[in-house]
């Protein structure tokens, strides 16, 4: 609404992190620092802490730009809501490993030949955890396991462990000493001071637009820092605001009483949303932005309960200035009752109940399952999808399809298992009904869905023209199964084989490149000599006799 007026390239202050607009107080290259040596002289354990807004991502955002991908590999692990094994896999998987392990010890065992590897090619391996304190003590003790994989003279891999002050308590619990003890570098992030203030404010403006494109008088920086005590994020909610009224004023020096208006109708805003369910979780959230007041103002020697009152109500408007949420409609609210966890297990198992594989009994995770890791311990694979409803139904074939709930719903699913005409069979069924119309189905759809599928010939991406060996052969028998390759097989890959795949993807409507994709594979599948499952038939999926 104000970019024209202070002829801005974009918002200058947002709560999602932007690179573009890094900016290092003497705190964030303080700790930067004490990172990047404990990366590049192979510290072994690396300890961040910080309360919630003091700018930890940014940092971490900076030693990533900073590490080149000749000389490190870098794994960066933003869920740590997993299990060990879990964890383990998909560890490797951020390090393009993609065994079919099927126990802890294998994937320790292929994690270390890759370490050795790379130790061989002169390189640094090194794996960040984020929001570490949210990691079972158990995995905890699992990752002190990988840092036993090591040479005579060094560690193979540097492990940086990032979080919120509880990851420090967490990490003084007796069972985990023997971590704590081989953490060699430690840093716990502070609130920025006034001159870093005043310098974050002035630069965001500058990146978005160019020098004094507004200007925050000294008063109203002084305001600023009193009722965010530092903190980066919500430095960023009350400039927002002031923005906007200077816009409505007419005014490009934004004055302490306009802070003071903004402050206020930040207030008004959180109080307007109180009864809503969405404001009540920005409520819960605001509690951690408190805690991290009441840090920093202890560690100056003041008592907690002198928190300015102004923080309090700008650490509750975590979402000031977002549009209000939309409608849920019956069938989302129905869908919204059934937590997440419950309904992605519901919805996988009524997804690949037809390929005749066994279901999810018991899942021990305690966040939101990985489903693509579940698909892997069946063999299975999941081929994502975006389109429209129609695009996905034309595949006809099982799929988990990704529902959307407005505000802080998060995310469930719904399993499409059957298509009669306009009818949907899904599951969970909405209202006890086995069937929607997919005129209800598409309002549903956030666009982004799921395919379960099996590689049945290990047919990895074949794009290089004139390569050769058994891969290829098994393509070209999916060729002519498809009636397009004629002749026998020659297990190279020619002219022929090219101009047979690119006829097979215009057949289907797929982008024409003559490469061997997941979406060109799964579609060979159907159209070949095996049984797969359908939508509109009760066929099982399984390999041709």
């Amino acid at each position: 609404m104000y970019l024209d007026y202070y002829g801005f390239k974009e918002k200058p202050f947002t709560i999602t992190p932007n690179p573009r607009f890094i900016y290092l107080s003497k705190n964030h290259k303080e700790v930067f620092a004490h990172l990047l040596y404990g990366v590049q002289h192979h510290a072994g354990f690396i300890e961040v802490t910080g309360e919630v807004g003091t700018g930890k991502t940014t940092v971490l955002r900076t030693l990533l730009n900073e590490l080149d991908e000749e000389s490190y590999r870098i794994a960066l692990i933003l869920n740590p809501c997993l299990s060990s094994y879990e964890l383990l896999r998909t560890i490797s998987r951020e390090y393009g490993l993609h065994g079919e392990e099927s126990s802890i010890a294998d994937l320790l065992e292929h994690l270390n030949r890759f370490l050795l590897e790379q130790h061989r090619q002169g390189r640094t391996v090194v794996l960040v955890i984020d929001e570490a304190q949210n990691l079972d003590p158990q995995v905890l003790e699992q990752i002190r396991l990988l840092s036993n994989l090591e040479t005579e003279t060094d560690k193979l891999i540097q492990i940086v462990l990032v979080g919120q002050p509880e990851l420090g308590k967490l990490l003084e619990k007796p069972e985990l000493r023997q971590l704590s003890q081989r953490v060699t570098v430690r840093y716990h992030l502070m609130p920025m001071d006034f001159q870093d203030t005043k310098a974050y404010i002035e630069h965001r403006l500058t990146i978005a637009g160019f020098h004094r494109a507004a200007v925050f008088t000294e008063g109203a920086l002084k305001k600023i820092f009193a009722i965010s005590g530092g903190y980066p994020r919500v430095i960023n909610i009350v400039c927002d605001r002031a923005l906007l009224i200077g816009y409505t004023e007419g005014r490009r020096e934004l004055s302490t009483a306009m802070i003071r208006t903004a402050i206020s109708e930040i207030r008004s805003n959180q109080r307007s949303r109180w009864g809503s369910r969405t404001a009540w979780a920005v409520t819960a959230g605001a509690g951690v932005l408190l805690l991290a007041a009441g840090f920093y103002l202890g560690s100056l020697g003041q008592p907690a309960q002198q928190i300015p009152k102004g923080l309090v109500a700008i650490s509750r408007a975590v979402s000031v200035d977002k549009p209000a949420p939309a409608e849920v409609s019956p069938l989302q609210g129905e869908l919204a009752t059934t937590p997440e966890k419950e309904n992605a297990i519901m919805a996988f198992n009524a997804v690949v109940r037809p390929w005749g594989v066994r279901p999810v009994v018991q899942y021990q995770g305690t966040g939101a399952p990985d489903l693509e890791l579940l698909a892997g311990r069946r063999q299975l694979r999941l081929l994502m999808v975006k389109g429209t409803l129609n695009d996905l139904l034309r595949l006809d074939s099982p799929a988990l399809l990704a529902v959307s709930l407005p505000g802080n719903g998060g995310k469930r699913y719904l399993a499409v298992t059957g298509l009669a005409g306009n009818r949907v069979t899904v599951v969970p069924a909405p209202a006890g009904r086995a069937t929607i119309s997919r005129e209800e189905l598409a309002t549903l759809w956030s666009g982004q869905g799921y395919l379960p599928w099996r590689n049945y010939k290990e047919i990895t991406d074949i794009a290089t023209p004139e390569s050769s060996g058994v891969q290829v052969t098994r393509l070209q028998q999916l060729l002519g199964a498809a009636g397009l390759y004629p002749g026998s097989p020659t297990g190279v890959f020619d002219r022929q084989t090219i101009v047979a795949v690119e006829q097979f993807q215009r057949r289907c409507g797929l982008p024409v490149d003559g490469r061997v994709g997941e979406h060109t594979l799964v579609l060979l599948y159907q159209a070949g000599a095996f049984t797969v499952p359908r939508l509109t038939s009760k066929s099982t999926g399984g390999a041709p006799s």
